[in-house]
């Protein structure tokens, strides 16, 4: 859902033809006239919603008018309501922008899949297995997975893959083919655990569910560890207040070397990004141009009465978006320290999430996430569908996730100057599974 060419990918295979085989199938209910309803709803909705709100007033150029017509004349085609939704979520790919897309109505359980899946490259890999699960019983962290309920799994395509498997068509099961890291090939079906979702009533649709989700991981790992010369702070969102900020940057400056990890950072808000970039510069910096519907305005960052001046190494990985990857790219530019890990996601929009309903007291409510900026770097360029490149790429392996080793840290550990091996480095930031309570 993040990058521009795995929206297109799989979405034009997986809905726009609206036909679904072998473990694909759609099980729900066949379609009556109230979800025909339903869906006609979401879909003028969502049309209205990106001509109201989109940064871009022009919509990219595309004849939005037209698309629409086009899908909604394939309404009476679709089988059922998960159909219809894949159907809204394709129309909206048609934009090719990371941000903006359905948040279909709220479920009563969410599927836990026992196993968590990572991008490493060009490969998806088992980072993480939740124990006494069935994943637990068959996968392996480090097992690289092949195809996932018979679709290839592609860096291209797999944010889509997962938004069709977390929000689209939660299923109690997966068929997976994966390779062992000694390279044997075996093909399994993982079962998924069924929890209640149990959240504040105002919560209504699954984009409000996953924020409230993301809100309890995100309390976790926010520490900085001090490691003799070295300050190695894991910050997992952008999320913080800024005395927070001036809090942990206190602790930086104590040490000559400051790693600040951003993998698996999903961004957050502007403001952190801006505090945060403050806390790293003895000037204002510009972060870059935010393009918005009716303007474009510099973004600063005024710097802080004591900003950290050591020296500074940054993590990024396939999972560093929006605000956590700019900031990456605004320390390049500025020639202020190194990036160094994998490509991050390419996902920078910013984006405003609009609830909705059918207008019926009875109806389901649902939403839409549509971009409301885009942000110009200081180098002319977006970071949209592209993402940073770091100045070192450097990969775990299949073995290095298997064994616990962090060889990317240890690395950053050494251009720190401090020495740190890659199985201590693995072990400095435990994961912890979310609760479902």
């Amino acid at each position: 859902m993040r990058r521009k060419g795995g929206v297109i990918g799989v979405w034009a295979f997986l809905i726009c033809a609206v036909v679904f085989t072998g473990t694909g199938r759609s099980q729900q209910p066949a379609m009556s006239q109230d979800d025909q309803v339903l869906i006609a709803a979401m879909l003028r909705t969502a049309h209205d919603d990106v001509k109201k709100y989109y940064y871009d007033p022009k919509i990219r150029g595309l004849d939005w008018d037209g698309l629409y017509q086009k899908y909604d004349a394939r309404i009476p085609k679709v089988r059922n309501v998960g159909e219809g939704m894949r159907l809204v979520t394709a129309f909206l790919s048609e934009l090719k922008d990371s941000h903006t897309f359905l948040l279909p109505p709220l479920r009563s359980v969410r599927m836990d899949y026992g196993y968590r899946l990572e991008e490493i490259g060009d490969a998806c890999f088992v980072t993480q297995i939740r124990p006494k699960t069935d994943a637990a019983a068959k996968l392996n962290i480090g097992d690289q997975v092949l195809k996932l309920d018979g679709y290839l799994v592609t860096r291209e395509d797999f944010h889509a893959l997962q938004y069709y498997r977390e929000a689209l068509a939660q299923r109690n099961g997966t068929v997976m083919t994966v390779r062992t890291p000694t390279g044997e090939e075996r093909e399994l079906k993982v079962s998924a655990t069924e929890h209640p979702i149990d959240l504040n009533p105002r919560v209504d649709h699954w984009g409000e569910a996953m924020r409230s989700m993301e809100s309890r991981e995100d309390a976790i790992g926010k520490e900085i560890v001090e490691f003799g010369e070295v300050a190695i702070w894991k910050l997992p969102a952008f999320n913080l207040a800024p005395e927070l900020v001036e809090k942990q940057m206190g602790k930086a400056l104590k040490h000559k070397a400051l790693i600040l990890d951003l993998r698996e950072n999903g961004g957050g808000s502007t403001e952190t990004l801006s505090w945060l970039a403050g806390s790293l510069f003895d000037r204002d910096v510009k972060i870059g141009d935010r393009v918005e519907r009716d303007s474009t305005k510099p973004m600063i960052a005024k710097h802080l009465a004591h900003p950290f001046d050591g020296k500074l190494i940054v993590l990024v990985d396939a999972r560093s978006a929006s605000a956590s990857e700019i900031l990456a790219r605004v320390v390049q530019l500025e020639h202020r320290g190194t990036v160094i890990g994998d490509r991050s996601a390419g996902a920078v929009m910013e984006a405003r999430r609009y609830r909705e309903s059918t207008g019926t007291s009875m109806g389901p409510v649902f939403g839409f996430s549509v971009t409301i900026a885009n942000l110009i770097m200081t180098d002319g360029k977006s970071l949209e569908g592209t993402g940073v490149a770091p100045d070192e790429i450097l990969l775990p392996t299949a073995a290095d996730l298997a064994a616990g080793r962090d060889p990317v840290l240890a690395r950053a550990a050494e251009l720190a100057g401090t020495k740190l091996d890659a199985d201590a480095a693995g072990k400095l930031f435990p994961f912890e599974w979310p609760s479902f309570q």
